[in-house]
């Protein structure tokens, strides 16, 4: 996904991201278009060779990781941060594995055939988000740094492992779907 790229970019150049700030909102935007535009076909077409329900459903998890990352970037900015954490860096890096898996999934989708090993991935990936983002809350307990860096940097880790989960669910989603059309 795009914006994942953009976001693990901009964690990277951080403070000095440039407009990356705003690329991230235009594809949220852009997200928010198709993600409205799908709802609308969904209402208006008679037969779907893909159940309404896991249509709306993948379309809906999809906009959330996009919502998401947004969110982070969005942080980055407004709590001021003066340079990122390495935790957040490695969530975002598992946020854009995430995303691409569920990108080949989709692109791999019209076959219904071997896409297990996309939402495996994604799973993985989860898990590994999972593990990186108890530590990440539990250094910011244990270095006795200022309260107010620990609830900036907990809201920031927080979004980025909801992004994540948010992958898994679109995965678990996909795997429905190809169950469904194989019975």
């Amino acid at each position: 996904m795009h914006t994942a790229n953009l976001l693990d970019q901009m964690m990277a150049d951080w403070p000095d991201s440039g407009t990356l700030g705003e690329q991230i909102v235009e594809a949220e935007h852009r997200g928010d278009k198709i993600t409205h535009s799908i709802v609308q076909r969904l209402n208006t077409t008679e037969v779907s060779p893909i159940d309404r329900e896991d249509v709306y459903g993948l379309a809906t998890a999809l906009d959330d990781i996009v919502d998401y990352t947004e969110e982070a970037a969005d942080f980055l900015a407004l709590y001021q941060v003066e340079a990122p954490m390495e935790q957040a860096t490695a969530l975002t890096k598992v946020l854009v594995g995430a995303c691409e898996h569920l990108a080949l999934g989709l692109e791999e989708l019209p076959s219904f055939k071997d896409l297990d090993r996309h939402w495996i991935e994604v799973h993985r990936l989860e898990n590994d988000g999972d593990r990186i983002f108890r530590n990440a809350l539990a250094s910011l307990f244990t270095n006795a740094i200022d309260p107010m860096v620990v609830i900036r940097w907990k809201d920031i880790f927080e979004v980025l492992e909801e992004a994540i989960d948010a992958t898994e669910k679109a995965a678990q989603i996909l795997e429905g779907i190809v169950i469904k059309q194989n019975a």
